[in-house]
């Protein structure tokens, strides 16, 4: 009987107790929407790591995670001049790196960001210790930057590749231009663009392609090379732009002498990037701001969802996005099929957008 009563005691003094103090108890309050914080980390400030961190941030945003709301973002660019950076630059490089993943572990965010291969390969093993998951983008090929393989992020890590099937580059090239037999390209010890060469050299021969290539030093010029491939008319009838940094230096210096000499030869180029390169005619690639927004897909399912970072595969654009340069087109009076003319859009920076040809 007692114990009755007391039972009835409690029920009558919480209906008797002030609405103020039953409010502490309501499901709002218990139920408030949780802060999120990401640290970026990237090497070097260049437009297309923008143009991944503002895709990775507007599906952020999409799913409710809103930068200055419920989100706050630190981000660290590392400065390195690529160069002119000796092998003592490119340890303190590390270093450097190094010392920025121990302090964003320190900081304990809820993920990490890394922009880039240097940034996700030297970083990526402090993530791993301290358990803070981490999500990168804008890498070329995530085998460099310390994955298992082309979807497997590795330990504590998942992410986005701008990786594309070279198979299915090169017959977008020969469905362009079906009578180039002879391609040829530059690059540097830039891994990115020493492994995109080999892609291409790899691929080429089933499409009746030759590939030759030369290596350059970072502060050579390019048109003692691009002479070389194309003796007088007797060599290459393609040059080909891979992902490598070299095309970026000296604002973009060696893009636009090869372009003045392409056109002064009548040859057409193809970037396998999708990036700025001057004089370019053609550009097949993944887009930067769509691999960002991969990225921000899986950063969603570990931050509302609570995914480990390394049971979400790497994602990558599926399809290549194809553009031709009208101007160049007219400029170097290349004949476009019907088929290709029939799958053009026009888009407001002035390319033509070219649907692919899935047969």
């Amino acid at each position: 009987m007692k114990t009755v009563v007391g039972l009835v005691a409690s029920v009558l003094f919480a209906f008797s107790m002030p609405s103020a103090a039953m409010e502490a108890l309501s499901s709002t309050s218990m139920d408030a929407p949780k802060s999120y914080k990401i640290e970026v980390l990237q090497v070097t400030d260049i437009a297309p790591y923008q143009e991944s961190l503002n895709g990775f941030l507007k599906t952020l945003k999409e799913a409710g995670i809103v930068q200055g709301e419920n989100l706050v973002v630190n981000r660290v660019k590392i400065d390195f001049d690529i160069e002119n950076g000796g092998f003592w630059d490119r340890m303190s490089l590390l270093r450097r790196i190094k010392d920025e993943a121990e302090r964003i572990t320190i900081s304990r965010p809820d993920l990490v960001l890394t922009i880039g291969t240097p940034a996700t390969k030297y970083a990526r093993r402090a993530f791993e210790i301290a358990r803070i998951p981490a999500v990168f983008t804008a890498v070329a090929n995530p085998m460099d930057a310390g994955a298992s393989s082309l979807v497997d992020g590795g330990p504590g890590m998942t992410g986005s590749t701008l990786h594309v099937e070279m198979n299915d580059s090169l017959k977008i090239v020969r469905d362009i231009f079906p009578t180039v037999t002879r391609v040829g390209m530059v690059h540097t010890d830039d891994d990115n663009g020493v492994n995109h060469v080999e892609a291409v050299r790899a691929n080429a021969e089933r499409f009746g392609i030759a590939v030759t290539s030369k290596q350059v030093n970072k502060q050579d010029h390019i048109v003692p090379a691009l002479k070389e491939m194309y003796i007088d008319g007797k060599g290459v009838q393609m040059f080909g732009v891979p992902l490598d940094t070299y095309y970026g230096m000296r604002n973009y210096e060696p893009t636009r002498d090869l372009s003045d000499f392409a056109i002064e030869r009548k040859i057409p180029v193809t970037s396998f990037a999708l990036v700025p390169v001057p004089g370019a005619m053609l550009y097949v690639g993944a887009e930067f701001a769509t691999v960002g927004s991969l990225a921000g897909m899986q950063a969603v399912k570990i931050l509302k969802y609570q995914k480990k970072a390394d049971v979400l595969p790497v994602l990558r654009q599926e399809t290549p996005t194809v553009l031709l340069d009208p101007k160049r087109v007219a400029d170097l009076k290349v004949n476009l099929s019907a088929g290709v003319l029939e799958r053009k859009t026009q888009r407001t920076d002035g390319f033509w957008e070219i649907a692919v040809n899935a047969k």
